[in-house]
């Protein structure tokens, strides 16, 4: 296991309305030395998530009120660049395309292993190293 703290804690957002994958997620990072936030509404991650403070946003697809496409997209229009790893469980050619263009770094579908989480978010951080 590679250290992803290397001297900083990382931030990541968690964005999923299904309880039990985000307790899972949230576990998983924060074994793997991540600093979490986590939230299972729109509503509660426009309240109260640190972006500012995020290495990146771990977002489902299907939310409740707006997917997680559209948010990615207010966010990025109210000038938010956090990279995002979608993850969905529905398996779409046209969602996957949505995703892309709406500019993730990932595209996960559940249920995936815990190490491609891992992996996504590392790669982020190996991104953000190189600039």
């Amino acid at each position: 296991m590679r250290s992803s703290t290397m001297g900083k804690r990382h931030l990541v957002i968690v964005l999923d309305d299904d309880p039990s994958m985000l307790r899972a997620m949230q576990r998983v990072l924060q074994v793997h030395g991540f600093e979490t936030e986590t939230f299972s509404s729109v509503e509660g991650f426009l309240e109260g998530a640190h972006l500012g403070d995020a290495t990146c946003l771990v977002l489902d697809i299907h939310l409740q009120h707006m997917s997680g496409i559209e948010l990615r997209r207010q966010l990025t229009r109210s000038g938010h660049s956090v990279p995002v790893i979608f993850i969905t469980a529905v398996e779409s050619e046209t969602t996957h395309k949505a995703a892309l263009e709406a500019g993730c770094v990932a595209y996960l579908h559940k249920p995936f292993p815990s190490d491609r989480l891992i992996e996504a978010v590392e790669s982020v951080i190996d991104l953000g190293s190189e600039r």
